[in-house]
């Protein structure tokens, strides 16, 4: 089995669903057409290191605490918890929002059952590539049932670049082979020698890709290639972000072309998906480096430019090739899913909040039928307050916790079929709809049991809010 997870990659910056001119896509292409195509697909949340360890447990970041992006950073903490009161009186920016949220965990719980443990205990190799950011030891991937970790560091993202040198120090057992070495490239021959390594025994690949993440840069050669091609008027105009979604495509047909070459293609499920939208805040040289248009938004954004991905699933035998469903993904599933696909029990006792889409990838309806988002944060960035969100059918009803006149909760309503960039709200005209959805967001908090946020006390309306993330 195979599982590549793009980083930051967006529901625009392929050619899956027709949304580019500039970017270029073909191994991509290549996968989905083995497989199905999923069009409704979403992260579990718009950060990364929520939806890696929703995809390594099959539970949900609320229920695991775990709902931002703090795998890098040095604090361990294996669950949320609220701030006390000592701590909030000794932080004075608090008394510029509307709402208290609990301190996010950091890692996963040590000894949680991850995809990796369940496999590895059923027999098969595993193996970690590229990004993790879930910590560093006693929560690195070795941890968590892998047998195999490069290049085994905690950091978000390559230091200064994709180019060697590539400004990790720390790693001095993984060194870059030449001047100038891409590191995507040199990831992907790292996968593949674990194939090859593992080819007569069952194995998990778990490539878990740097990029398109930032620092911004890809080979002068590709970039100018793409710069020929830019169409101001279109969103997509950076070369450079052209040029880092082309070395990451390569690196997919690297990939897939071992598994060609070790005569694996037919006995292979392969996961393709991204861990969020793209991000639609980072600039590089003046300009935007993606759109995720026709959605709203982007990475930590509640909105579905922020967590609608691109995601495909080859079942050789099973799944019918170049074939579509519209049916609702979380990546809450993929455990459950594949752990149904390899035939793979959980075990006894064993909490799921993703369900298996075994049914649809055999061309049923499937069983999922609501898409919960739970970002209860405050970004350094415009139009970030803590959020939730619900989706039933067409209907996504957007919560933000205390953000409204008096503290009180403000809603946004939206109908998908009709609005996918998110553009009309209709709460005020839909009173019922908001609070029959907000009823089931609420049933679904207590099922899990998030640590939601609370009112601040010591909130003062005349200051406004301040969008920090202290």
């Amino acid at each position: 089995m195979v599982f590549i997870l793009a980083d930051d990659l967006g529901y625009s910056d392929t050619t899956l669903y027709g949304m580019t001119r500039l970017y270029e896509t073909p191994n991509i292409q290549r996968l989905a057409e083995r497989g199905m195509l999923f069009t409704q697909a979403y992260a579990a949340s718009p950060m990364c290191s929520a939806t890696r360890a929703s995809i390594l447990t099959g539970q949900a970041p609320g229920r695991l605490g775990l709902t931002g992006a703090g795998g890098h950073l040095e604090r361990v903490a294996e669950s949320a918890r609220r701030l006390t009161t000592e701590e909030r009186q000794g932080r004075p920016r608090l008394r510029n929002k509307r709402a208290l949220i609990a301190r996010a965990a950091t890692r996963l719980p040590s000894g949680i059952e991850t995809l990796a443990s369940a496999l590895r205990r059923h027999g098969y190799a595993t193996g970690h590539f590229g990004k993790w950011h879930l910590g560093s030891e006693p929560h690195s991937p070795l941890d968590f049932g892998f047998d195999v970790d490069v290049p085994h560091t905690h950091r978000a993202a390559p230091g200064t670049s994709y180019l060697a040198p590539w400004g990790m120090p720390e790693l001095s057992n993984f060194r870059p082979r030449a001047a100038g070495e891409h590191l995507e490239a040199r990831m992907a021959d790292e996968a593949v020698a674990f194939m090859r390594a593992h080819r007569d025994r069952p194995f998990f690949l778990n490539y878990w890709a740097f990029s398109v993440h930032e620092p911004y840069a890809a080979d002068p050669a590709r970039e100018a290639r793409y710069a020929n091609k830019i169409d101001r008027r279109s969103p997509h105009a950076s070369a450079t972000y052209a040029a880092m979604v082309d070395h990451f495509d390569e690196a997919v047909g690297v990939l897939l072309d071992a598994l060609d070459e070790f005569g694996l293609a037919d006995d292979t499920v392969i996961v393709f998906t991204s861990d969020n939208g793209g991000s639609t805040y980072n600039h590089h040289r003046g300009l935007p480096v993606t759109s995720n248009l026709p959605l709203r938004g982007g990475k930590a954004h509640i909105y579905e430019g922020g967590t609608r991905v691109p995601a495909a699933v080859v079942w050789p035998g099973h799944v019918t090739p170049g074939s579509r469903s519209d049916a609702l993904l979380d990546s809450t599933d993929w455990y459950p899913t594949l752990l149904d696909l390899l035939g793979k029990a959980p075990e006894p006792g064993q909490i799921f909040d993703g369900v298996s889409q075994r049914e649809v990838l055999q061309g049923g309806r499937g069983s999922r039928d609501a898409i919960h988002v739970y970002l209860p944060h405050y970004f350094p960035i415009p139009g970030t307050v803590p959020a939730s969100s619900i989706r039933i059918g067409a209907l996504k009803l957007i919560r933000f916790h205390f953000d409204g006149e008096g503290q009180r909760d403000r809603f946004e309503l939206y109908d998908l079929s009709r609005d996918p960039g998110e553009r009309r709200n209709l709460a005020a005209k839909r009173p019922r709809d908001v609070e029959r959805l907000n009823g089931e967001l609420s049933r679904y908090f207590e099922r899990i049991g998030a640590l939601l946020p609370e009112a601040n006390p010591l909130y003062v309306p005349t200051e406004g809010g301040v969008k920090d993330s202290s």
